[in-house]
């Protein structure tokens, strides 16, 4: 059975470039063919500000939203969230999807794809990078990175160019290889 790869939309702001970014990632991922690729969309699961009243860890959840997110991230071996940077982090909405869950997270590796000015996000990036490794999962080196994204939009279509096609199979790859090597880990 094909390891399950969940790419995730990380913006949730009207008028958000991230869905174009994310729905040609998803395609590329699909026709290299190593995972069993679904795009996810932060914004369909409508989570508020962390809401439970108890601590992830216990899978103790009182609401639908979280137990359709829970069932969403358990349900992916390995992730790419699509990310734009604000403020040179993170999107709130990432990081709060983030807390929702924990064992959901645990021995899974991720990698990004970001976008945004002239640092493509990066900066978001590494930061999520030290949240992600508290929930035991494995961040990837490999990234697909997008500066000035505007200029790569036509018609609400992003175009790639040959560096960030080329960086799809490298991150997938890596991807691949650690989602086998972590299944183990998430047995039990």
């Amino acid at each position: 059975m094909a390891l399950r790869l969940h790419t995730i939309i990380a913006s949730t702001r009207p008028g958000r470039v991230g869905p174009a970014v994310a729905t040609w990632f998803h395609e590329a991922a699909r026709e290299h063919g190593a995972f069993d690729a679904h795009l996810v969309d932060l914004a369909d699961f409508e989570l508020p500000v962390y809401d439970e009243p108890h601590h992830p860890r216990m899978r103790k959840y009182t609401h639908e939203h979280t137990r359709r997110w829970s069932a969403s991230v358990e349900a992916a071996d390995a992730y790419v969230f699509v990310t734009p940077e604000y403020n040179y982090g993170p999107t709130p909405a990432l990081v709060n999807a983030l807390n929702y869950v924990y064992g959901e997270w645990n021995y899974k590796p991720c990698g990004f794809v970001s976008y945004g000015g002239v640092s493509g996000g990066l900066r978001a990036v590494q930061m999520t990078k030290q949240i992600v490794t508290t929930l035991k999962m494995m961040p990837m080196v490999e990234a697909v990175m997008v500066p000035m994204v505007a200029q790569q939009l036509k018609e609400g279509v992003f175009a790639a160019n040959d560096l960030q096609r080329q960086s799809v199979g490298e991150l997938l790859g890596e991807l691949h290889k650690w989602a086998g090597a972590l299944a183990p880990l998430r047995v039990g």
